[in-house]
């Protein structure tokens, strides 16, 4: 496992790298220019290459490239052009609603999918297995941003349940923060419970009829335990694949989901900096969630060897 694992995290620098360079070329090649948006469209032609001199991007671009290259080995991934702030504290910052917006998202998708799923499979070809696989299907039709609007219509402005935007910090109490990001952990989490409970229904029912089930059910066991010690168990593996995916899809998601309700998150961070043309920022975000990305399924894998003893790696 150890020698595994080391290899997975070695796998990581190319992985960066790869995504470093093509960050960086996008962005590049964007239409644009950051000098230009900084000093603004009054300014003259003297002023707007003394901005590009002291931005450096007056430099071939692939003089600037490895110099962020070598920068970002060292832990510097540059600093912002517009703000002036070294962008990994600046990302760091962000990183509290970002991370329990995914969080609670993932908390919603795996208590509907899981639970919805299992039972649509365990009551299959009913009028519930039906009302799940409908209401499944339009959960993961629906866009997020959609979903968050009349959440916000519903439960903000008609109900006066939740706040129509913001975001309270968990300096301030966990349930302050938990109240605040419902809304935007159900518009995020509904589609990817969607997609759970599709898979969950799927699996259970291949594992509902295998030999050993049926075993354990020709031996006396209640059914509660058939389902949660052999069928359930036995079809995790697959389950948490999706949710590994799912963790990944909830972190670009964000992205839309913290605009519409104002949640000052690295979502929003992106955006802003994708309007500025702040190179360095959105480098920097991009190398970072590619990062997590990766490490997620890294824990995805080394959760296959816990829920499936028959699982090795050398």
């Amino acid at each position: 496992m150890s020698v595994y694992l080391l290899r997975r995290l070695v796998a990581l620098l190319p992985v960066l790298a790869v995504v470093g360079l093509v960050g960086f070329s996008l962005v590049h090649l964007a239409p644009g220019d950051p000098a230009a948006t900084l000093v603004g469209d009054d300014a003259s032609e003297e002023v707007l290459q003394q901005m590009r001199e002291r931005l450096g991007l007056d430099r071939p671009l692939g003089t600037q490239f490895f110099t962020w290259v070598g920068n970002a080995i060292t832990g510097n991934l540059g600093t912002s052009l517009y703000t002036g702030r070294q962008v990994l504290p600046s990302i760091v910052s962000r990183l509290e609603p970002t991370l329990m917006l995914t969080a609670m998202s993932l908390v919603v998708a795996l208590l509907n999918g899981v639970v919805a799923g299992a039972a649509s499979a365990i009551y299959r070809n009913t009028v519930l297995d039906q009302a799940v696989l409908v209401v499944s299907l339009f959960a993961a039709a629906m866009p997020s941003f959609w979903l968050g609007i009349n959440l916000i219509l519903l439960f903000s402005v008609t109900l006066r349940l939740f706040p129509v935007a913001g975001y309270v910090p968990l300096s301030q109490g966990l349930l302050g923060t938990v109240h605040s990001l419902m809304l935007p952990a159900l518009a995020l989490g509904l589609s990817q419970a969607a997609i759970i409970t599709r898979m969950t229904r799927t699996t259970m029912l291949e594992v509902l009829g295998l030999d050993f089930v049926r075993t354990a059910k020709a031996k006396g066991l209640r059914q509660r335990s058939v389902i949660f010690r052999h069928a359930l168990r036995n079809a995790l593996v697959s389950i948490v694949t999706v949710v590994g995916v799912a963790v990944t899809v909830l972190l670009s998601g964000s992205i839309v989901v913290e605009s519409v309700f104002g949640l000052p998150g690295l979502g929003r961070m992106m955006i802003e900096a994708v309007q500025r043309r702040d190179y360095p920022v959105i480098q920097g975000m991009l190398v970072f969630v590619a990062g997590v990305n990766v490490i997620v399924n890294l824990v995805v894998d080394i959760l296959y060897v816990f829920i499936d003893p028959r699982i090795e790696y050398v």
